[in-house]
């Protein structure tokens, strides 16, 4: 039996990638849904897989977040694209039998019980960002084991949910490959159609629609154009905040959830009567003793005149290990506690941080950590998003200490009325 077919080079990639999962963030009319019903027509047609297991008493299964959804989405391309190759095609429950006897079946994840009780080996889960996570946690990854049976992921970007954290999951993860594309990387694709698209839609909506970009929409406290980069000024003094996390050590949770989990952070900032100026931002999931280290690294390169720690228990947690540090080190930085001053976060994030960029008061170092922070500012204050990064730098506005006239051009101008009390 021959089976024709013809795929783009962002829909090739995908193919030939032998990852057994696969997470593919991609702009609207890239080619989804081609590229799923391809898939899922050759993996009906095997009678066994690459691990020597048969799967003539498998079956394949397309899920949507609704069965309608699937069936607009696919079944019409499923059943031309398969023609000559079918026996039956079931109009009201969306089967297709395949002459060698194996069924590709069209669900809806908003009704899980028609999910279960069955032994899959290969899943299409179409935009998997607006179903429950549980659907392939709980539901469809069990049915894929005894077979070692293989998933696709496809979908556009619905904030930084599920499928994000899925999407940089897949980055690290053995057996699993993820991948992103806007919608003009399907070459069959009017280009001037996406530019009318540009035009008429919102900033965000279009990031997201058709750039595939996880943009959680934050509220616009913070634009991308109030984050101007520049050259460390000459005058200033160094200062670092330290925004810590739950260490690594103290954390019992599996690898993938905890990246879901907080970063420390340590904003390096010189501050000067021009304002201030980021050189960096380092960010971590670390241990209590390298999470030490990595704050006296940094006052070793910066020498600062102080260094704010968020207090609570995380910063006494800390403490007793960075005084043996110091010790060794022969390093003492002056340590100061910063405060919430019975601010909520986002207010105390707002207040330092969204004055001084309106009026270009800070200026950052085009570093690698840019590309993170820049993420944080454009989502804040959503809380799908990590603010680890300005929770850093907003600490900055306690440390930091400015003198805006030199008191050595008054001396001699200036006497005190009374030599005892000094007016």
């Amino acid at each position: 039996m021959q089976f024709n077919f013809t795929l783009h080079p962002g829909q090739e990639e995908v193919f030939r990638d032998p990852s057994r999962f696969k997470v593919v963030v991609a702009g609207r009319r890239w080619g989804k849904s081609e590229l799923a019903c391809i898939n899922l027509l050759i993996e009906a047609l095997k009678p066994q897989n690459e691990f020597g297991y048969d799967l003539l008493d498998k079956d394949v299964f397309y899920v949507a977040p609704t069965f309608q959804q699937a069936k607009d989405a696919v079944w019409r391309k499923l059943k031309k694209l398969a023609d000559g190759m079918y026996d039956s095609a079931l109009e009201n429950t969306a089967q297709l039998r395949l002459k060698n006897g194996r069924v590709i079946h069209l669900k809806g994840s908003d009704k899980p019980d028609t999910l279960r009780g069955v032994g899959l080996s290969f899943v299409v889960l179409d935009e998997f960002a607006t179903m429950k996570p549980e659907t392939w946690e709980e539901i469809i990854q069990p049915t894929l084991t005894d077979v070692k049976g293989k998933a696709l992921f496809i979908g556009t970007p619905a904030g930084k949910n599920h499928f994000y954290d899925l999407w940089i999951e897949a980055k690290d993860e053995e057996d699993w490959t993820s991948f992103e594309y806007r919608s003009i990387d399907n070459p069959f694709l009017d280009s001037e159609e996406v530019e009318k698209k540009r035009r008429t839609m919102s900033h965000e909506a279009f990031r997201q629609e058709y750039e595939a970009n996880f943009s959680t929409g934050g509220g616009n406290m913070f634009l991308e154009e109030q984050i101007i980069t520049g050259t460390e000024p000459v005058e200033g003094d160094w200062y670092l905040s330290m925004d810590p996390a739950g260490y690594v050590e103290s954390i019992a949770t599996t690898k993938s959830k905890l990246k879901r989990f907080d970063e420390c952070a340590i904003a390096c900032v010189k501050v000067g009567t021009d304002g201030w100026y980021v050189d960096d931002i380092i960010t971590g999931r670390w241990g209590i003793r390298e999470a030490s280290l990595r704050l006296l690294t940094a006052v070793r390169k910066y020498r600062p005149l102080s260094v704010g720690i968020e207090g609570g228990s995380l910063r006494n947690a800390i403490l007793p290990y960075l005084h043996d540090q110091m010790k060794r080190l022969n390093i003492y930085p002056n340590l100061m506690e910063t405060r919430h001053g019975g601010q909520k976060k986002i207010e105390r994030i707002t207040w330092a941080l969204q004055g001084r960029m309106q009026h270009g008061r800070i200026t950052f170092n085009d570093g690698a950590y840019l590309t993170k922070f820049r993420d944080q500012c454009l989502d804040f204050p959503n809380r799908m998003s990590h603010d680890d990064m300005l929770d850093a730098l907003a600490y900055i506005d306690q440390v930091a200490r400015v003198a805006y006239f030199d008191p050595s051009e008054h001396e001699e101008s200036w006497q005190p009325l009374d030599l005892i009390s000094g007016y």
